[in-house]
């Protein structure tokens, strides 16, 4: 392994993607250091991460600069990871001002896709962190593009996703049960409701009764989209809560269709998860998503919501035909392979590391 970088300071509200990138990127960094408003777990934690500060991310909390700034010329690191171009970026940058300390910036797709639109103020937050950053991680071609938009031509964008874990286990798609699996958060922004409304359709098609719906996760429409699911006399949709990661796992590997239609996304793991696990992908027409999926070819994409019930019923037509589904599956874990391992992908961060501080 190439010779690891001395000091490194991760910026990142309290998520499971920044713990996760934080144990993913450790043995790559001699120390570790962590600026977030909430701390990682003990279980969460990798062993050489040398200290952490809480702090305020608000962009109302005006001291966090302040704090942030004497925390980084106490602890002296070679460079500054943020995670996301919003308020943590903000606070972030303004502290390492004129210090010349390298700062990488990680998009997350919501803080470029959506912030921007709320207001020209939030707007030019986004911008002025960009701008800000020396060089900047998109997941997805749509993603960098707008960055780009934003930012103009000067910025310096590299294509970069966390990725799954590992491979899945590899098995016949014939051993898989006859589900469509939904594992979004129960947020407007996923549009679970839709899903359900379109879920109604199969049930009362005689040709596919064998089939159930999953619905994992939870979020604060949780309690209405399980009325929803009453209203609409649906009997074969099982809502399963927060489920861990094995459970999840276990639940990519017992469906055959994987189904998400957000409004807005960038390159979503649970999409990734899914095509590892072989699963038929039914995605919103977003642009992120066309660079992961062809419809008709690896999966089918939904031209409209209001016609998502005709996009349900093909899914499930095309995952029900095993030597069609198994085809799918296996150039979708090849393309996983190639484009979306956590290891590999952590070592392409560690050279960029390197590149930067050099």
């Amino acid at each position: 392994m190439a010779e690891s970088i001395q000091k490194v300071l991760i910026v990142g509200s309290a998520s499971v993607h920044t713990w996760r990138y934080l144990n993913g990127i450790a043995p790559h960094v001699a120390e570790l250091y962590l600026a977030s408003n909430e701390g990682p777990s003990p279980e969460q934690r990798p062993p050489n991460l040398v200290a952490s500060l809480c702090v305020d991310f608000r962009l109302t909390a005006l001291r966090t600069a302040t704090i942030l700034r004497s925390w980084i010329e106490q602890i002296e690191p070679q460079l500054i990871h943020i995670h996301q171009a919003n308020s943590v970026a903000w606070h972030t940058c303004r502290a390492a001002s004129s210090m010349g300390i390298p700062i990488l910036l990680t998009t997350w797709g919501s803080d470029v896709l959506l912030l921007p639109q709320r207001s020209w103020l939030m707007r030019q937050l986004v911008r002025s962190n960009l701008l800000a950053a020396d060089a900047i991680t998109a997941d997805s071609l749509y993603l960098a593009a707008k960055v780009r938009e934003l930012a103009g031509e000067v910025c310096q964008i590299h294509l970069l996703n966390y990725g799954i874990d590992s491979l899945p286990v590899h098995t016949p798609v014939s051993n898989k049960p006859y589900k469509v699996l939904s594992c979004r958060l129960h947020k407007p922004l996923y549009r679970i409701d839709a899903i359900l409304h379109a879920w109604q359709r199969v049930e009362l098609s005689e040709q596919f009764a064998h089939w159930s719906l999953t619905i994992a996760a939870n979020g604060s429409e949780t309690a209405a989209l399980q009325q929803l699911a009453a209203a609409l006399q649906l009997r074969r949709v099982t809502f399963t809560g927060f489920v861990s990661s094995q459970a999840l796992a276990e639940l990519y590997a017992e469906s055959r269709v994987f189904v998400s239609v957000p409004t807005s996304d960038a390159t979503s793991i649970s999409l990734l998860e899914a095509l590892g696990h072989g699963c038929l992908p039914l995605l919103s027409n977003l642009p992120a998503n066309g660079e992961w999926v062809i419809d008709g070819l690896n999966g089918c994409i939904a031209e409209d919501i209001h016609r998502l019930d005709d996009d349900l019923l093909r899914s499930i037509a095309l995952a029900s035909d095993d030597t069609h589904l198994q085809q799918i599956a296996d150039t979708n874990r090849e393309l996983v392979t190639q484009k979306a391992l956590h290891q590999n992908n952590m070592a392409r961060f560690a050279e960029l590391y390197r590149e930067l501080v050099q």
